[in-house]
């Protein structure tokens, strides 16, 4: 990516401020190693993803970031506004987001477990008959031609968008993230995707026990364990299912 596309003042949100005076005592918000450390994160790419293992974190920040931004909490664009469920984490109200100069012209924030919910809603209140029926398609498919057809330079939050993607899919996706990014759009992505996660110039945050810290894309155990299964598919299968057989 070049240099005009990775400064840090020309992106929507350049830092996320955690207030954990704001977090209640019993919170388990407070349990989580990779984020009750966390008083700050900062943004210095157009494209930023989370890295880490289910359970470490990286859902709950980006949906409390997601919504401190001004999106509904089970996705869809600004101007979505409605609940078919309560399931927040509450991180949205520690949360104060450091946003920069420019003024965002389009915005999504993507969820693969809710999009069907999203897509219902489109369908029977925000759609004048020029968008898509969402329902014709796959969930995967369908964003994709949102992202194609409707989407302009802006934010976007993905959760693991990856989800209801082929491998070929994916590539396609990342493709039009790399354009939208180098066109001034700023992605925050929580995947496990090794092929999302290789996108050249994006900023790997991963998520552990240790906290969050940049990794480089062959540290992450996306790409490890993939690379492991692709080159040693069948000892690594011999001892697996034996261990299991014995």
């Amino acid at each position: 990516m070049t240099d005009d596309v990775m400064r840090r003042g020309a992106l929507f949100i350049r830092e996320a401020v955690v207030d954990w005076d704001e977090v209640p005592r019993d919170s388990y918000l407070r349990d989580i190693p990779a984020l009750k450390g966390l008083d700050r994160l900062a943004f210095d790419s157009n494209v930023t993803f989370f890295a880490g293992e289910n359970g470490t974190g990286k859902s709950t920040l980006l949906e409390g970031i997601a919504v401190a931004y001004g999106f509904n909490a089970e996705g869809g664009t600004r101007n979505y506004h409605f609940s078919t469920y309560r399931d927040v984490s509450g991180l949205e109200e520690a949360i104060r987001l450091v946003k920069g100069y420019r003024k965002r012209n389009s915005g999504y924030f993507f969820r693969a477990e809710s999009f069907f919910n999203v897509a219902t809603v489109t369908n029977l209140e925000y759609n004048d008959g020029s968008m898509p029926d969402y329902h014709a398609q796959s969930h995967g498919e369908s964003f994709l031609a949102f992202l194609q057809d409707e989407c302009r330079e802006g934010v976007y939050l993905m959760d693991e968008p990856e989800a209801a993607l082929s491998p070929q899919r994916q590539l396609t996706l990342l493709l039009h993230i790399h354009g939208m990014a180098l066109e001034g759009s700023q992605f925050i992505i929580a995947t496990h995707s090794p092929i999302l996660l290789g996108l050249p110039g994006a900023r790997i945050l991963g998520f552990s026990e240790a906290g969050i810290q940049p990794m480089a894309y062959e540290d992450t155990e996306s790409y490890q364990v993939t690379k492991l299964f692709l080159e040693r598919r069948e000892p690594l299968l011999r001892e697996l299912l034996g261990s299991e057989d014995g």
